[in-house]
């Protein structure tokens, strides 16, 4: 299924030149969620590539103007991501080919629509760049709580386009943050498995898995096949 509106790629290999169009001209035919975790190696490639998946089968290729990308704070510029988190990746039929890790840089959040990130501390990092990152910057636990408590029915019809609904997304989960606390510290948070066996990142895997879900379920408008 493709999506109206469908235009821009779910990608992050544009050339020099789209990347300055993108930076400059700020064209508003696409939507980029970037996510962050610290070497930008485990986590943040596992959900960038999950995030990709998700949307692929539900979309179709193009993914209706959805970008996903991913940086790290600490990120290991050009290094490939871990060989476990490769693994986890398979075992979802996701795409782990291709991926080099990068450094969080201004440009990555200015861009960005839709920052998630794999801690609260990650989120401070963002936040702390500035660029008005404040209000589309969430721990990806945070949104997946947030979004579940949005009624679908308050959101732009997919007819609309894809763009159109995830903008009014983020506006809608900004607007309930200070009122759907986390029940405890730990529930936002997606610990490192950097270093760990496999049998931890497959964990982690599926912790990402299950808050990716309705979140991307939100942004679509279309669930994910049973």
């Amino acid at each position: 299924m493709t999506a109206p509106g469908a235009g821009r790629g779910i990608g992050n290999g544009e050339s020099a030149a789209e990347i300055t169009t993108t930076f400059v001209g700020l064209p508003r035919d696409s939507f980029r969620v970037l996510h962050v975790s610290t070497g930008n190696v485990c986590r943040s490639p596992i959900t960038e590539r999950l995030t990709r998946h998700a949307v692929r089968e539900r979309l179709g290729i193009l993914g209706g103007g959805l970008i996903v990308e991913s940086a790290g704070t600490w990120g290991h510029e050009g290094a490939p991501m871990e060989s476990h988190a490769e693994t986890v990746l398979a075992d979802f039929g996701a795409d782990a080919s291709g991926f080099t890790g990068r450094e969080l840089l201004d440009e990555h959040v200015i861009r960005a629509d839709l920052v998630l990130t794999a801690t609260r501390d990650h989120r401070a990092q963002v936040i702390s760049m500035g660029h008005s990152a404040g209000l589309r910057t969430f721990t990806l636990k945070e949104f997946t709580r947030l979004v579940k408590a949005i009624d679908p029915a308050t959101l732009p019809p997919l007819e609309e386009g894809v763009v159109i609904r995830a903008r009014a997304l983020v506006r809608a989960a900004a607007a309930l943050r200070g009122w759907l606390l986390a029940p405890n510290a730990e529930a936002d948070e997606v610990y490192d498995p950097y270093g760990a066996p496999l049998t931890f990142f497959r964990s982690i895997g599926d912790e990402i898995h299950q808050a990716l879900d309705p979140v991307v379920t939100a942004l679509t408008g279309v669930p994910a096949k049973t």
